[in-house]
This record gives C-alpha cells, structure tokens and sequence, in this order.
C-alpha cells in the first residue's frame, strides 16, 4: 500500500486529471441524496405535524405533478371553505376523534416601537395544539373560553419571543396586531426551519378573534384526526361524502375542495425522488464508467512506465499475487481519493446552497460512504486488467526493458 501511495503521491497533477471523472460523478451523486435527504426532513416534518392519522381539507392543493391549467380550473370552481361547513361536518363525522379550523393571513406584528413583518396571523381552534403536535415552551394555549368570548389573547412562536421579548417572560404581555392589542398567554418550543423559512415566525389567535379580525368568510382549512391509522381511509371518504352533500354535488361532478393525507404528501414525494434518484443514477453511472476507462488506461501506461521496476521485483522474489496486489491497491486508492474530492466538494456545495438559498440540502452519512466504497470499487474493477497484465510479465523480458 505504501508503495502504492508513493506512486500517486509522485505523479499528483496526472492523478489528479485522471479523477476528474470520478470526482464529477461523485459530486453529483452526494448532492442528489443531500437535496433528497433534506426533502425527506421537509416531508417528514409535515407527515409529523399531521400525524400518521390526520389529514387536512383546504380549497387548493396541487401534489405531485404541478398541472398549471387544472390549478387554475379549481382556482375559478372551489369556492372557499367556511365556517358554516365545518360545523356541519363536525356535526356529523363518526370515523374522526378531532376536527379543527386554522385560517391564515399575514400581518406585521408591533410591540412599541418594535416591529417584525409577514407574521404569520393563524387563526385556530382550541384544540389545534394537540391535532398539530405544537408543544408548550411556557404559558399555556388558549382555551374554548378564550375562543367563545373572542379574547384578545394570542400563542406565539419562538421568533416572536426572540425578537420582541428576549431575556423576558412575554407571559402576560402585550402585542399589537393587526392594529388590535392581544395580550401573550404562551410560547411555542421551537419548531425550526424548512426551504429557509422559519416555522416559529408565527402568533396563534382563537379563531372566533380571527373572525372578528378578518370577517367570517375569509379562507380556512380543516385539519382532522381518524379514529386510528387503520381507519384513515374511511374517514377521508366520510368527509369527502359529506362535504359533497353539503355542497349538492352530483354524482358525476368532481370535488370542489382538496383532502390531503400523509400518505398523499410521502407517495408524491417518494414518485419524485424516484424519477430524481433515476437520473441521478444514469448521470453518475456514464461519469464512473468513463472515470473507470481514464484509470485503466492510465494504469496501462503505468506498467509500461514501470516494467523495468517489476522485473526487478520479481527477480528478487516478488510473486505474481504481490505484483497483482500492488497494483489493485493503486488504482483504488487513486478512485477512493477522487471520491474523497468529491465528497468535500459536494459537503461545500451543499453548504453553500443552504447558506444562500431556502434549499434544505444536508449531506447524509451513508451517502459519504456510499460514494467513497462505490469509487474504490470502480477504481478495482477497472484496475484489475492492468493489474494480471502487470502479474504476468516475464521478469527477464522486463529486465531487458530500458528505465
């Protein structure tokens, strides 16, 4: 092995040429799986705020293929959803243990003189805490009281707390928005961010002041929870039947609203990753195989270089399995090391990415590994011809070979 570490170390700037396709190709593999990898945070942070049993009815939702005639068809065909619905339907749903309503508008939030922009104004019921997973940092959520009276009181996320409130307790203190005085009666744990968007940079009012705010007939969402997981199914179905009843849908009319599960958002995900992790694999299969040829041929020319050094080896008791050896070693070491390079590019690249743009790549460990292994191995397959060529030379007729 040392010698053949001498050997790269002796001729950096052809090794380094001879990597290129390597390097290339493992480059473009880390950075797939790190886009992927950080995808899959993304799609599993929503699966987890829905819950393997929950689901979600909004106006709009495009998953999968993004058609953008059919999103506007159900732009001009699905009027809003209402509160009037939602009673109706949570009057009647058997197969849901919890139904809730967030509605959304974006506001700038003051304190004095202090103020942050595009606050997210969610507008829920009492017991969307629970449907959603938002965990308590301190203080409390706001109760059916709070809700029925039209309280001014208002749940916010950690950015709020940061900005307005630091070092402070803002239990009990006093926000103004939308030009209304709310006062804070809890705080969100920290949710993080997604594609570069915090999800703590939100305030969280009853949905009765939410109304109040905005009017009755703005926007809403309608998150529900199924008896279990092996009822999912059936309860999306008794909601899609009893919206279409509520809206005197014909038989042969198609849905005026969209229903979202968990397992809609991972199966559109898992048909993307598919076609991305395809092209992925044709692209770096083509810069292996050519980065495999470069090594062979530079291998080649190495035993030629070197002919004279294996006669000698062998005419001091070098057998034809140490020859073999050594250059096997060689040519995998010098793959290995480009894809180290490109492993370091792709781990800079993905930095770079997520420092600059709301891209959540992150480099997955096994994809390290990955693509180090997957290079020494093409480094050893195509080193292996050179290598028996170099194992089966006549140490007298290498001997007569000329330095």
């Amino acid at each position: 092995m040392s010698v053949a570490a001498g050997s790269l170390r002796g001729s950096k700037l052809r090794s380094f040429l001879t990597l290129l396709g390597i390097i290339l190709a493992t480059t473009t593999l880390i950075a797939v799986m790190a886009i992927i990898h950080g995808m899959d945070v993304y799609i599993a942070q929503q699966v987890s705020d829905m819950g393997g049993d929950g689901f979600r009815v909004l106006r709009l939702a495009m998953i999968g293929e993004f058609d953008a005639k059919k999103y506007l068809e159900m732009q001009r065909r699905n009027p809003k959803l209402k509160k009037q619905e939602f009673e109706f339907v949570r009057s009647h749903m058997t197969l849901s243990r919890d139904i809730g309503i967030e509605g959304r508008r974006s506001a700038t939030v003051f304190r004095g003189k202090e103020k942050v922009d595009g606050v997210a104004v969610r507008g829920v019921t009492p017991n969307m805490a629970a449907i959603t997973n938002t965990q308590v940092d301190s203080g409390r959520f706001f109760s059916d009281g709070d809700n029925q009276r039209r309280q001014p009181v208002t749940f916010i996320g950690a950015d709020i707390k940061d900005k307005f409130f630091e070092g402070v307790d803002p239990v009990g203190k006093t926000l103004m928005i939308q030009g209304m005085p709310f006062d804070v009666i809890g705080v969100a744990k920290t949710q993080g961010s997604v594609f570069g968007q915090s999800r703590d940079n939100f305030v969280m009012i009853p949905v009765e002041s939410f109304f109040k705010m905005f009017g009755s007939q703005t926007d809403i969402g309608y998150f529900a929870v199924a008896l279990d997981r092996e009822h999912l199914y059936q309860a999306q179905d008794e909601m899609r039947m009893l919206l279409r009843s509520y809206r005197h849908l014909g038989p042969k009319q198609e849905d005026t609203f969209s229903i979202v599960g968990s397992e809609s958002l991972t199966q559109a995900w898992d048909q993307l990753t598919g076609a991305i992790a395809a092209t992925a694999v044709a692209v770096v299969s083509v810069f292996m195989v050519v980065g495999g040829v470069v090594i062979m041929n530079i291998m080649l020319a190495v035993v030629t270089e070197r002919t004279h050094e294996i006669g000698i080896r062998k005419s001091v008791g070098a057998r034809k399995r140490d020859i073999l050896n050594q250059f096997l070693v060689e040519s995998s070491m010098l793959a290995a090391s480009g894809g180290v390079i490109g492993v370091l590019i792709a781990w800079g690249l993905a930095v770079l990415v997520r420092t600059v743009t709301p891209v959540p790549m992150a480099v997955p460990t096994s994809a390290v590994f990955i693509a180090v292994i997957l290079s020494a191995s093409v480094g050893l397959f195509f080193g292996i011809y050179p290598a028996r060529r170099a194992a089966l030379l006549d140490p007298i007729d290498a001997l007569r070979v000329e330095k």
